[in-house]
């Protein structure tokens, strides 16, 4: 009995279609179609409808409500997208591993390449605005602020036993800088590179036959520099290009971006956190022929092959999410900033607020010295005072005054950055000086406990008159260096430096200094299975 009404029913279910069919053939080929030539085919669709129960709620369901897709991301979206899911991702989950300082500095990392993602969306959607209005630095602050959260940091913690990896990432990080170079900004993506590996090495060395993670955690930031140059060439070759053609004022599209008018991070879009959640998919329609229906689509759009999102997906759909990101972050007390205190920086640290292996240092915070492009800096007067045991001169250029004098103890250290056309005169013995980021600096000093480290300081002089044990030099181009006698034992280590010379004192009082230069060509070859370098002589 079951079986015969099931069979009425189909059939019923036919002729209705085979009706509905030849109403919708009238209805297109008769200017004024009436209900009475419905009724000449046959019974009508509502007369129907009301001989099967259910029917009027699969018709209604059946029909198609229209959606609203979301804009596409451009492919530099989705490939920068990419980048952050693979090589940032797999850096950050390392980070997380390792936990404390590092995780905590890597967390901003993260938030640094949200940001840049931020400023690329934006000049897909914006003409380009001058460089120097108001606008473009509000387009880069979130950049350069999260930047500097990673060096500060470092700065606050050096006495950590993992200053070398905070250096790392801080000197690093500025590797996003490359929006603002032009034409060639995927070469400033690898210098940075090297700046970071010259701390990333020791970390290397240190750690290679102690805690194989460590390795893993810096190589998977030299991936990241990697991947980085090869976006940049594919994108960005010639420098960051904006949608002049048709685009809409920055102002506005920085709007946009921030209020989450755009897709998410990911391959599913998601809507902001002022829209609801999608409607659901319509019910399947009747099995006629007795074949299975298809399965549904999935309601996010991709296929049901796809593989599930990786771990980070959870994160980066947080940080899509505007200015909305940040309003779960504690407000630090103004008792706790340095910047507002200075008498914290002289003194001892803020105590640390968790039982983690972070030490608090009561040392003075440096200067930073990630390398920023001269777009992104804002000239600062020049500044010379003493900071607790520390020395800060900064930002010194062919100072009207002439020679800077520096009346040092031995316990003061002396920390030189971003000075160019200066000549500096240490007085008495000191305990380190530290030159970073400056240009045609020359030194006079007495005698040091430790070390003169020098880095990216072309046509560096310097001259010592009593007792120096050690010279570092990073990235030095054109260096000449004054030993006295007493310094005949000075070690010096060189590291991608080019005409670097030291000159030692004659065999009498009289005699002219003698021009030593240090060698830059090394030969490398295999001998018993290992690898021997030597030092190029040319004859002649």
């Amino acid at each position: 009995m079951a079986g015969n009404n099931m069979h009425n029913l189909t059939t019923l279910i036919k002729r209705l279609e085979a009706a509905t069919s030849r109403l919708e053939d009238i209805a297109s080929s008769t200017p004024d179609p009436t209900a009475a030539t419905a009724a000449t085919n046959g019974t009508s669709a509502a007369g129907t409808a009301a001989m099967i129960p259910g029917f009027s709620d699969i018709q209604a369901s059946s029909s198609p409500t229209p959606r609203q897709l979301p804009e596409p991301l451009p492919p530099a979206i989705e490939d920068f997208d990419a980048l952050m899911n693979g090589e940032v991702g797999a850096f950050v989950n390392m980070s997380e591993g390792l936990g404390g300082l590092i995780a905590e500095q890597c967390a901003s990392v993260l938030r640094a390449f949200a940001a840049e993602r931020k400023f690329l969306i934006v000049t897909t959607k914006a003409k380009k605005p001058d460089i120097q209005s108001p606008i473009y630095m509000e387009i880069l602050k979130d950049l350069q602020s999260t930047i500097g959260i990673v060096n500060d940091i470092r700065v606050a913690n050096r006495g950590s036993p993992h200053f070398n990896h905070l250096t790392m990432v801080s000197e690093g990080i500025a590797m996003l800088g490359w929006i603002t170079i032009d034409p060639k900004p995927a070469d400033f993506v690898s210098e940075t590179l090297s700046s970071a590996q010259f701390y990333g090495n020791r970390v290397l060395k240190e750690y290679k036959d102690k805690d194989h993670s460590h390795v893993e955690w810096v190589q998977g930031f030299y991936r990241i520099f990697k991947s980085l140059v090869e976006y940049v060439k594919k994108h960005y070759p010639s420098g960051i290009t904006w949608n002049n053609k048709d685009g809409i004022d920055p102002q506005e599209a920085l709007r946009k971006v921030q209020s989450g008018e755009t897709r998410s991070l990911g391959a599913a879009p998601t809507s902001s956190s002022s829209s609801g959640p999608p409607p659901p998919p319509p019910p399947p329609m009747p099995n006629l022929d007795g074949t299975p229906p298809p399965p549904p689509m999935p309601t996010n759009g991709t296929s049901t092959s796809r593989a599930p999102a990786s771990d980070m997906g959870a994160v980066f759909d947080q940080l899509s999410r505007g200015e909305a990101v940040t309003a779960g972050l504690r407000k630090v007390d103004p008792s706790q900033q340095t910047h507002k205190n200075p008498s914290l920086r002289a003194g001892a640290a803020v105590p640390p607020t968790r039982s983690d292996s972070q030490s608090s240092s009561g040392k003075s915070p440096v200067p930073g010295k990630r390398p920023k492009p001269e777009s992104m800096r804002t000239k600062k007067p020049p500044r010379k005072e003493l900071d607790g045991n520390k020395w800060i001169i900064e930002n010194y250029d062919n100072p009207p005054e002439g020679m800077l004098e520096i009346d040092a103890q031995i316990s003061h250290s002396i920390l030189i950055s971003r000075c160019t056309k200066t000549t500096i005169r240490v007085l008495n013995k000191a305990n380190a000086i530290s030159i970073d980021s400056s240009s045609q600096v020359s030194l006079v000093i007495d005698s040091l406990v430790s070390s003169v480290d020098v880095i990216k300081t072309p046509r560096f002089e310097i001259q010592v008159l009593g007792k120096l044990p050690t010279i570092m030099l990073d990235q030095v181009d054109d260096a000449s260096i004054y030993l006295s006698r007493e310094s005949m034992g000075t070690e010096v280590f060189t590291s991608k430096c080019t005409a670097v010379n030291i000159n030692v004192p004659g065999r009498t009082e009289e005699d002219d200094y003698k021009e030593c230069p240090l060698p830059e060509q090394i030969k490398s070859i295999i001998r018993n299975g290992a690898v021997v370098s030597e030092i190029v002589e040319h004859a002649g």
